[in-house]
């Protein structure tokens, strides 16, 4: 296909159904799987059964892709990375030596002692960037008893969990975010994914300030809306409201510690230490080659420029393998469970996974729908070019992506849909890409943290134990603030 062909009005139906359908069924996968049917349809002359053959087809085609098969293969891994580190008694080890260091802390009521523990709460939650529900509800199980004690309102705990895991999750990309977004940056034809995501993160406003305004606001003292009514409740001695619904997380917080297994930390930080390292490693192994092609040069430039060439998708599948098999080692070695048990164990938390996997098997065959037969970013491109300026293309992705992700809950599914429409309608009007990237990327973290069907929305209510309508109205104004700085700082960007 040539770079300026497009189908006009029709190309851009298939990611416009898929979101308007995604915003009335709040049902992301369905909505994409239509999208991609009703693409194939149109382009065999609406032919429903040649678009059902294509639309199969287009899905068995995501795995000729290697790159994708690799993203695909980590995000179902990692599930049974997370099933390791619980069952070894990692997670519960990690818990305790937290608690035990907090315990100082305990029926204190001085504000010294509620700002160190709510900023020891924000941090855990940042630190643990490998994957956000893990960052969310280790902070509920962590700090809720203290929060409690300390006369700290749970939303507020709530709001401390959902603002710092998210956000650390997109800026500090070796995880499962990383992997997926250089996936989609690859089938948009970036030939140094890693190198052009790591250049966004610099721009991605959303995600910086919501990490900075959590830190903001505990230092300043002075809560403001919904959350100085539910800290002044809380003071008084009650820790919800009256016809509050608190969403219990005993299932979610239990940790299924095998038998007779004394909890320890290292045997959650271990494993997660193993995977990091290995990911910068196998970025610049798999990138050596290509840098001194492209610039030979030699010490730490040539290593960074490696690490910028590196296949993202090479990388976090080998580091979650490795991080696997140094787990299964260390374990065995401590008795903690044998083989067989190993092998179960990676199975459940490989069927854990599926639903991610599966919408990210969905979004990347929506990108290459839209991308290289439909042409939606050139045409979106082309009907603006006489009114829309470079200078407005970040603020509008930023915006549209925000509503996208608030509607249908999901920033993961918002990246899938936006990021094509996005970079084609960038490169057409001549746009930074790096901002356009961010912009879609913080736009999609934004519209997740105010929606109230968001997953780590969902699962911040849980792990605090708190109202999840509580949550939301207590959230919302503090992500308005970080929402409104970001979309004004496009606005400023692009004419600046």
């Amino acid at each position: 296909m040539e770079e300026t062909l497009h189908h006009g009005f029709w190309s851009l139906l298939p990611p416009l159904i898929a979101i308007v359908l995604a915003i009335l069924t709040k049902q992301v996968f369905i909505s994409l799987i239509f999208g991609i049917f009703l693409g194939w349809t149109m382009l065999n002359g609406g032919n429903p059964l040649y678009g059902l053959f294509d639309t199969l087809q287009a899905l068995v085609d995501v795995f000729k892709d290697s790159g994708n098969t690799r993203t695909i293969m980590f995000c179902a891994l990692v599930g049974g990375l997370i099933v390791f580190m619980q069952r070894s008694g990692g997670v519960a080890g990690f818990i305790a030596l937290v608690q035990r260091k907090l315990q100082a802390y305990e029926g204190q009521d001085d504000q010294k002692s509620k700002v160190i523990v709510s900023l020891l709460a924000w941090f855990t939650g940042a630190l643990i960037f490998v994957e956000s529900s893990i960052s969310v509800l280790t902070v509920g199980a962590l700090y809720r008893p203290l929060f409690d004690k300390l006369g700290i309102s749970r939303e507020k705990l709530a709001y401390i969990a959902d603002s710092s895991s998210a956000p650390s999750s997109i800026l500090i990309p070796f995880n499962g975010w990383g992997a997926f977004i250089m996936s989609l940056l690859a089938a948009q034809g970036f030939s140094d994914p890693f190198a052009t995501m790591l250049r966004s993160i610099g721009w991605n406003f959303y995600p910086i300030l919501a990490l900075l305004i959590v830190p903001a606001i505990i230092l300043w003292k002075k809560d403001f809306g919904p959350m100085k009514k539910a800290e002044t409740r809380t003071q008084s001695g009650k820790l919800l409201w009256d016809d509050a619904q608190p969403m219990v997380t005993d299932e979610l917080t239990e940790q299924e510690v095998a038998p007779g297994v004394t909890p320890k930390a290292y045997n959650m930080v271990v494993p997660i230490v193993v995977m990091v390292v290995l990911m910068p490693v196998m970025l610049a192994y798999t990138g050596w080659a290509d840098a001194a092609t492209a610039a030979p040069s030699s010490g730490w430039d040539h290593l960074l420029l490696a690490i910028g060439k590196g296949s993202g998708s090479t990388a976090v599948l080998t580091a979650v393998v490795g991080a696997l098999l140094v787990s299964m080692a260390f374990y065995k070695a401590q008795g903690i469970m044998g083989i067989r048990e190993m092998v179960d164990l990676t199975l459940k938390g490989i069927a854990g996974m599926i639903p991610l996997a599966l919408l990210m098997l969905l979004a990347f065959a929506i990108g290459t729908l839209c991308k290289e037969h439909l042409g939606t970013g050139i045409y979106v491109a082309e009907i603006t070019q006489s009114w829309l300026s470079p200078a407005l293309a970040p603020f509008l992705v930023f915006v549209v992506s925000c509503f996208v992700a608030f509607s249908i809950g999901s920033s993961w599914g918002t990246f899938g849909i936006m990021i094509p429409i996005a970079v084609g309608m960038g490169q057409s009007l001549g746009a930074d890409p790096h901002i356009i990237i961010a912009a879609a990327l913080g736009g999609g973290v934004f519209g997740d943290h105010c929606s109230p069907i968001s997953d780590t929305t969902i699962l911040s209510s849980m792990a605090s134990a708190t109202d999840h309508v509580d949550h939301v109205k207590t959230q919302l104004p503090y992500a308005l603030i970080a929402g409104g700085l970001a979309a004004l700082g496009y606005l400023i960007l692009g004419f600046v």
